[in-house]
């Protein structure tokens, strides 16, 4: 059995990057841990420091289930190089080169206007971006 995988993204406003991926990857809130009803419970199991609130941290996941959790965590650290591992974004892959472009193109202009942005369009193959804390990420087409 393959093993399944979580991504963490750090960052500054885990509110505002939680917006932002959820946005931009159709996820939903993950909930909480059974047999716990809220994370705030949750999170007072394990003793942390009083200025570590819920609002440091936003948990989510692929509402069907399929795609790996990710959880964005606020760090006192900030960002300070490219990022070694990005997430892909991928639009489907059907169809001719122009209309595959078209796709990437629309979904970069979405993830826009979700607080994104371009950093550049490769050889109309695919979009590098950035999210809104400056961690890059792609766009490009699936396989057809």
């Amino acid at each position: 059995m393959a093993a399944r995988i979580d991504l963490t993204l750090d960052c500054t406003d885990a509110a505002l990057l939680g917006a932002f991926w959820r946005t931009a990857l159709g996820y939903v809130d993950e909930p909480p841990p059974a047999p716990f009803t809220t994370r705030e419970e949750w999170l007072a199991q394990f003793d942390l420091p009083e200025d570590d609130t819920e609002d440091d941290a936003v948990w989510l996941c692929d509402p069907e289930g399929v795609g790996p959790r990710l959880s964005i965590l606020t760090v006192p650290e900030p960002k300070t190089a490219k990022n070694r591992l990005h997430i892909d974004i991928r639009v489907p892959g059907h169809g001719g080169p122009a209309e595959r472009w078209a796709r990437i193109r629309a979904e970069a202009e979405r993830l826009v206007a979700a607080g994104g942005a371009v950093l550049t369009e490769v050889e109309e193959h695919h979009v590098v971006m950035a999210d809104p804390e400056g961690n890059e990420f792609c766009v490009a087409a699936a396989a057809p």
